[in-house]
């Protein structure tokens, strides 16, 4: 597609916007459909319970929660690029994903000290130890985003603020590198929270990414105009009368929370919050508050995609959406080095 001029940039964004609808309808109806062969029957699903309850509560809410993780982290990557005036930032920057990790970490620890304690009657199973999980992760990222501005001494200055990021996230990923060590037992549910995976979420967790994807989707177009003014420089901006500080806090919070909110359910998915905003940035140059929608509409996309091929390429196994995505996202990047003016 030929980029269209940001002066009027509408027509290209209405079909944007639609092949992006169409790209999330048409995955979810594959995600439906992609699982291992246990002769599911679309055309007669009304009169077989098993496979109406099998897409019902395991097939739609996991391609739904796919989209949604994947919205929510192509939202926080554009947030991130905007803060950072990089097209190469991502979610992560502000080490969310080695504080969520470190909380995991620690939930499995306790919940296998626990276990011993109890004499091995505690299993990790079950509803409790997800909850402990999804909880530890969410804490353990916001936890750490907070360490990252309080180290930064704020927000103003995006330099020491990505540099205290860089030193939170090695700091903490060692610390949960110690705490595996201590509780080798644990490794094995720790190394399927770094791998990424969408096989657990139920519909209660499409809730409450759906509830903080459309608060902050909303909350953030409102940054829209500001962040217009931020891409020109702080000086410019501040010299239209936009409170720098206060809208890089505003959207440190909203990158925080929906990052930490995807984590908490998927794990650690890599790349789509980096490749998302990015393409569509090379896909249709637009200003910020149309550039944020397609974000969250493209990481969705990826997200939903990479998790119907990471069903479908060695089925009836599967490989962890999250190497999928580093492969395909590393591919990108690769592509991306071939025209070095690209990453500028």
């Amino acid at each position: 597609m030929t980029p269209t001029s940001p002066h009027n940039p509408a027509p290209s964004l209405w079909r944007a916007l639609g092949l992006l609808i169409l790209l999330s309808v048409g995955g979810l109806l594959l995600s439906v459909g992609v699982g291992p062969d246990i002769g599911l029957d679309f055309g007669s699903m009304g009169s077989d319970p098993a496979a109406l309850q099998i897409v019902q509560d395991i097939r739609l809410p996991r391609g739904l929660g796919a989209w949604l993780a994947g919205a929510l982290l192509g939202l926080s990557g554009a947030l991130a690029q905007a803060v950072f005036r990089n097209p190469l930032a991502d979610p992560y920057l502000l080490g969310s994903a080695s504080g969520a990790a470190l909380g995991v970490a620690w939930s499995l620890v306790a919940w296998s000290t626990l276990s011993a304690a109890a004499g091995g009657v505690l299993t990790w199973g079950g509803i409790s130890i997800k909850l402990g999980m999804t909880g530890a992760a969410f804490l353990g990222a916001l936890g750490a985003v907070l360490l990252t501005v309080a180290l930064a001494h704020g927000v103003q200055h995006t330099l020491r603020l990505l540099l205290a990021g860089v030193v939170v996230g090695v700091v903490l990923g060692a610390l949960s590198s110690l705490l595996m060590l201590i509780k080798p037992e644990a490794l094995l549910r720790m190394q399927s929270f770094m791998w990424g995976s969408t096989t657990y979420l139920d519909w209660s967790d499409c809730g409450l990414m759906a509830l903080v994807w459309v608060v902050c989707l909303s909350l953030a177009v409102c940054l829209g105009r500001p962040l217009d003014a931020l891409n020109l420089g702080q000086d410019a901006a501040q010299s239209l009368g936009v409170p720098v500080s206060r809208v890089r806090a505003a959207c440190v919070v909203l990158l925080s929370l929906a990052t930490a909110t995807a984590v908490a359910q998927t794990g650690l998915i890599a790349f789509v919050g980096l490749a998302a905003p990015h393409m569509v940035k090379r896909w249709l140059p637009v200003a910020s508050r149309p550039w944020l929608v397609l974000s969250a509409g493209m990481g969705g996309v990826l997200l939903l995609l990479a998790d119907v091929l990471s069903r479908a390429l060695i089925a009836p196994q599967e490989l962890p959406v999250g190497i999928m995505t580093a492969v395909l996202g590393g591919g990108y990047l690769l592509w991306l080095m071939r025209r070095p003016a690209s990453l500028g």
